[in-house]
């Protein structure tokens, strides 16, 4: 993969449809067209209150004192192509595709996405906010490069949070609660068999946010997600430069299924022992 400018020709990550920002701007152009309907707020109508006579319609068009009404349209449509080109930076990410290291300009990935420079610029502030990436003044964005100490940092975290909250559920929910997650965990399964990280990854983040949600606390699912996605991130080792293998992602799955299964049976002792080789096998 060539970095810098030229970094993203050959990411082989998936295109966004160029057509995405031009139908933003031709549903502003037609909402715009659309002349307004009813009255002007705030005038009467029907028969005048101090001289009985029909007061006349208004016609609802824009006075020169007020402000014109925004067309939601095109910011909701400039959002959702925002929000697909984070997703494909973060499944890049996941899969290296975003090589660790190398710098990455947004009209380059832009291009490639088939977008303006724009909407992939904000993901990547976004990205830099989460640490995934730092921005290089005057190139563009640079992968950050992580190393086992920082995972096993992450991972530690990660069980400081969730070990707890999971000991505790195990003893207060009900059995028919934990049932209804069984679609999660076999989801993680099959994500598992296809040997694609990406696609494991979000099934992985998937299961352990619909377990914790079950303590109610937003605040705590929130800050656990985002330690789960950066602890995602591929590592830049020479004992492990390419990530979690496939058979690393099968034993982590099969892992959620019997972790679902103590938590039904609501046997504490399995649950706490198999919480603890989770986390142990993530680092």
């Amino acid at each position: 993969m060539r970095q810098g400018a030229q970094g993203s020709a050959g990411t082989g990550i998936p295109p966004v449809s160029q057509g995405l920002e031009a139908r933003a701007g031709a549903e502003s152009t037609r909402a715009a067209r659309v002349p307004s309907q009813g009255r002007a707020p705030g005038v009467a109508s029907g028969v005048d209150a101090g001289r009985g006579v029909s007061a006349p319609t208004a016609r609802g068009e824009h006075t020169h004192s007020e402000t014109p009404i925004p067309r939601p349209r095109a910011v909701v449509q400039r959002a959702s192509v925002r929000g697909q080109i984070l997703d494909a930076l973060r499944t890049a990410l996941v899969t290296g595709e975003l090589t660790p290291g190398a710098v990455y300009s947004a009209p380059a990935l832009g291009e490639r996405f088939g977008v303006s420079a724009t909407p992939v610029r904000e993901a990547m502030q976004q990205l830099a906010l989460e640490g995934a990436v730092e921005v290089v003044p005057n190139r563009g964005f640079r992968v950050v490069e992580r190393g086992a100490r920082e995972l096993a940092e992450l991972v530690e975290v990660r069980a400081l949070i969730e070990v707890p909250v999971m000991l505790r559920l195990a003893r207060t929910v009900a059995a028919e609660r934990w049932a209804e997650l069984r679609p999660l965990a076999e989801a993680t399964v099959r994500a598992a068999s296809t040997g694609c990280r990406a696609t494991y990854a979000e099934t992985d983040r998937t299961f352990h946010r619909a377990v914790l949600s079950l303590c109610g606390n937003e605040q705590l699912v929130q800050i656990a997600d985002d330690l789960h996605r950066r602890a995602q991130w591929p590592l830049v080792s020479p004992a492990r430069p390419s990530g979690r293998g496939h058979a690393d992602l099968v034993a982590d799955a099969a892992e959620h299924t019997a972790l679902l299964d103590a938590l039904i049976a609501r046997d504490v002792d399995v649950v706490r022992a198999l919480v603890g080789e989770h986390f142990a096998g993530a680092s």
